[in-house]
């Protein structure tokens, strides 16, 4: 049976699970996982670091010019994003950063250099990428685009457990709140804004164990990769 090699995007608003459900869907179907979310993340980071702020265009400019963002897999097996030998990973998850990556996902050059980089990287398909504007920008003729929802509350708990595991403290209220002006941001901005694709699959995650999101999403997976 000759086997499809498909792309797959799964958009949707922070907390949903995305990450999580893209890095083991494509584990499952021995697929490329491309992280985008850590890409605008270590772009944060970077201008956080070096103490530029994101309206300084001129400093901006310059750490896109330097910039050398890659994916190493490391003894486990998991992808860490790097800027040239630097392991940025344990930095991408801090409240600094969820505080700023909206502002800084909204700089047209950001976006710009990022998509391209991104497109380069799945265009000979077999890669599962998750972000905000991956069905409707990025991979606009995927064949499966996941739209990834949940209830506000629900979210925060789910983001506060992950920050806690990485020894980040935070409260709910902290979480909502950040939460509540990255959706706003992330769905207002000018520039590639966080919307659903038109025939993108919206799935409600509130409610569902982790096993019962996987196996969701990797039958509509197999049935586009071997047929309805």
């Amino acid at each position: 049976m000759l086997v499809n090699k498909i792309a797959v995007a799964i958009d949707g608003f922070s907390g949903c699970g995305k990450s999580s459900t893209a890095r083991e869907l494509a584990k499952a179907l021995n697929y490329l996982y491309i992280d985008s979310g850590a890409m605008y993340r270590g772009v944060t980071y970077l201008l956080t670091d070096a103490g530029i702020d994101p309206s300084d265009h001129a400093g901006v400019s310059q750490v896109l010019d330097q910039l050398d963002l890659h994916f190493e897999t490391n003894e486990e097996g998991i992808a860490h994003l790097h800027n040239g030998n630097q392991d940025l990973e344990p930095f991408l998850r801090t409240m600094d950063v969820n505080n700023r990556v909206s502002e800084v996902s909204a700089i047209p050059e950001v976006r710009t250099r990022l998509v391209r980089q991104q497109q380069e990287l799945g265009k000979a398909g077999g890669i599962v990428m998750d972000g905000r504007d991956i069905g409707t920008v990025v991979f606009p003729d995927a064949e499966l685009k996941l739209f990834l929802t949940a209830d506000l509350n629900v979210r925060a708990e789910r983001r506060k457990r992950e920050l806690e595991g990485k020894g980040i403290n935070a409260t709910l209220d902290e979480i909502i709140r950040n939460f509540n002006e990255r959706d706003k941001l992330d769905s207002k901005r000018e520039v590639s804004p966080l919307t659903k694709a038109k025939d993108a699959i919206e799935l409600d995650t509130s409610f569902l164990t982790f096993e019962e999101q996987i196996n969701r999403v990797l039958t509509m997976a197999e049935e586009k990769i071997y047929g309805d």
